[in-house]
């Protein structure tokens, strides 16, 4: 018996786009896969011309790399689209980020230039911004210092294949600690500790809820309310700086190669 055709043939890219977007306010709740049908709906309503796969189950030329966790809030995620018809980057930034929620919001829109390096090649490390409410500067500046101070902190995190044991402390870069009050409803003032941890992308990935409770075991500091978790920018990391830079940074490329 002859085998069964595809019904469609896949339709062929001209152009690649790379898209950072924001998580905002209550939509850092969403979860990747929300996300997914979020962005697939609004790339219809926008009528953008989106390449599709072959076969029986046709899908969206669509790819993700290094999203955030359930919960965090971001001002860098990324995707790229494969599109069947030129697209000027501004007119489908306008036109993506008015079709999306309020809180999903289209930041840059860039095309992808040939022998540029993948999304995942790119993205090597995250800025994270933790802010631990009713925590001092002091007592998470030691926390943190006890924590960088060891070689290896192993921490637990259930995940689809049961309990996974893996080392928190390997996977940051750096981390530092500053302050800033937060008022409650009588206007007195409550400590809150803001820490910028530098963030080497691996498997498994580190999340910041592994780095603070690596934190919580090594030195026993655990602050009363919820950690606020945004992650302030994703890209290539600078080895001997510890820096995390722009992926859409013009001379990138250039950097690289010395």
């Amino acid at each position: 018996m002859a085998r069964p055709q595809p019904d469609r043939d896949a339709d062929v890219p001209v152009q690649r786009l790379r898209v950072q977007y924001a998580k905002r306010d209550r939509l850092r709740f969403v979860s990747h896969r929300d996300f997914q049908r979020a962005l697939e709906r609004a790339l219809r309503r926008a009528a953008v011309p989106v390449a599709f796969s072959a076969g029986f189950s046709p899908h969206p030329r669509i790819s993700y790399a290094g999203a955030a966790p359930t919960g965090a809030a971001s001002e860098a995620e990324y995707f790229e689209l494969a599109v069947t018809a030129w697209q000027e980057p501004a007119n489908l930034r306008s036109a993506l980020d008015e079709s999306l929620p309020a809180g999903l919001d289209v930041v840059t829109v860039v095309t992808v230039e040939p022998g540029q390096p993948s999304l995942p090649e790119l993205l090597e490390a995250s800025l994270w911004e933790i802010t631990l409410s009713q925590v001092t500067a002091e007592e998470a500046g030691r926390a943190v210092a006890t924590f960088l101070a060891c070689d290896e902190v192993e921490v637990e995190r259930r995940t689809k294949k049961g309990i996974r044991t893996f080392d928190a402390r390997g996977a940051v870069v750096s981390c530092t600690v500053s302050t800033r009050s937060a008022r409650t409803g009588d206007d007195n003032p409550l400590p809150c500790a803001i820490l910028h941890a530098v963030v080497r992308h691996g498997t498994p990935a580190v999340r910041p809820d592994d780095m603070l409770t690596g934190i919580r075991t090594v030195a026993g500091l655990q602050s009363p309310s919820p950690a606020a978790v945004t992650r302030l920018r994703q890209g290539p990391l600078v080895s001997e700086t510890g820096e995390v830079l722009d992926p859409f940074a013009p001379a990138l490329g250039a950097l690289r190669e010395e």
